[in-house]
């Protein structure tokens, strides 16, 4: 059994990060009815076309899950996402700052109503102080989280190439809702639990936030390597390939210097001797690596630091990944199905041993409307089911 299965999730979400939460919440057995709005549903659908048809975010998102369409904007819709709602454990929202309170979705609204609900909210940055009302959207978020300052090289500041304030918002608004949830088996009350990009993202800037508040500078940006550790990223090789290594500790940059540059006494160098030395002096540190490196292969270099203990890696693209050797020798690929045919998708990360998730379809916008309001006594325009009578029965 999935420890979700048996749960009702409700979401009325747009784009990455409610998605994002609510297909895992579908990954554990939860039944995920997402409203979408009639017609061009979740905007998602349309950011691109280059899966099979289909949206890579939106395929990404949104399978496992139930597509009910629903003009909010009319008494029938509402009343039958309320009714929706009234069945649910969890719901979910990730609509523009105040359009849940105006439409009587708001936490307070619901949950007086339905007090055992688990209702969750997603904004940009919060309910409450100047930002309430800003338009958020993950490159923003970036910069307004300081990620966009430190990321890049000396000479440009670049964003993080997924849509990492959308991603860290949903994965606390997922796992808000599974301790929400644990609670609530435990003492049969619901909660409200509010995530915003910002606050999100800043958690995971803890690093560099602690390191400018405390060392009066912020880390440096250093394109692909460690602002505070070295040598500690890309070196070139002969051909003009790359090696990427990461030193630890002082243990490996000995072993480093003996087994790998076969010049032992650089580790004790004074320029070298310590960490904070190695930064300081990375542009010669960086040079002396190069030189040795200039006469050997990429794969040579591996296999030079695999045999040391050296941490190393291969720089390598989606094409790369999607071939990527340990995925596949730990059968991470699955198929799951979709209004375009099969699409190959990577199993979630963190499952209980000997369970599969649930992989089902990628729905079609308001695949499901008409089958789910039926089970409310609802048409699919959101009216009540009109009562017929058999004449033979009437007496």
């Amino acid at each position: 059994m999935l420890a979700l299965e048996g749960m009702t999730v409700v979401s009325l979400e747009q784009a990455v990060a409610a998605p994002f939460a609510t297909r895992q919440l579908a990954d554990l057995g939860a039944r995920v009815i997402k409203v979408e709005r009639p017609g061009t549903g979740d905007f998602a659908r349309g950011y691109d076309e280059t899966a099979k048809g289909l949206s890579s975010h939106f395929v990404w998102l949104n399978r496992s899950k139930e597509s009910v369409a629903l003009d909010l904007k009319s008494e029938e819709g509402i009343a039958a996402i309320r009714a929706l709602v009234a069945r649910a454990d969890v719901f979910v929202q990730n609509l523009a700052p105040g359009a849940a309170r105006r439409l009587g979705l708001d936490a307070e609204t619901l949950r007086a109503d339905h007090p055992g609900l688990v209702h969750v909210s997603i904004s940009g940055y919060g309910d409450g102080g100047p930002y309430t009302t800003k338009k958020a959207y993950d490159l923003l978020v970036q910069c307004e989280a300081g990620v966009v300052s430190i990321t890049g090289t000396p000479d440009e500041p670049s964003k993080v190439g997924i849509s990492v304030a959308d991603i860290a918002a949903g994965m606390y608004a997922y796992t808000g809702a599974l301790s929400a949830i644990v609670r609530r088996l435990r003492t049969g009350g619901g909660a409200t639990i509010e995530v915003s990009m910002l606050e999100a993202l800043a958690e995971w800037m803890g690093y560099p936030l602690h390191y400018a508040v405390y060392g009066g500078r912020s880390p440096a940006r250093s394109g692909a390597a460690h602002a505070a550790i070295a040598p500690y990223g890309p070196f070139a090789c002969a051909g003009g390939e790359k090696v990427f290594l990461g030193i630890q500790n002082e243990r490996e940059w000995s072993a480093f210097c003996d087994a790998v540059l076969g010049t032992p006494e650089l580790a004790t160098d004074a320029r070298f001797a310590t960490n904070s030395a190695r930064v300081k002096h990375r542009g010669e540190l960086t040079a002396m690596i190069e030189a040795v490196f200039a006469d050997r292969s990429a794969d040579e270099v591996v296999d030079r630091l695999e045999a040391t203990g050296i941490a190393n890696a291969r720089l390598r693209d989606l094409a790369g990944l999607a071939a990527h050797p340990q995925l596949e020798a730990r059968e991470r690929w699955r198929d799951v199905a979709s209004p375009a045919g099969v699409l190959r998708q990577l199993l979630p990360p963190a499952m209980p041993d000997g369970l599969e998730p649930r992989l089902d379809p990628i729905p079609e916008v308001g695949e499901h409307t008409a089958a789910v309001l039926s089970e409310l006594g609802l048409t699919p325009d959101g009216r009540a089911t009109p009562v017929t009578y058999d004449p033979e029965l009437l007496p």
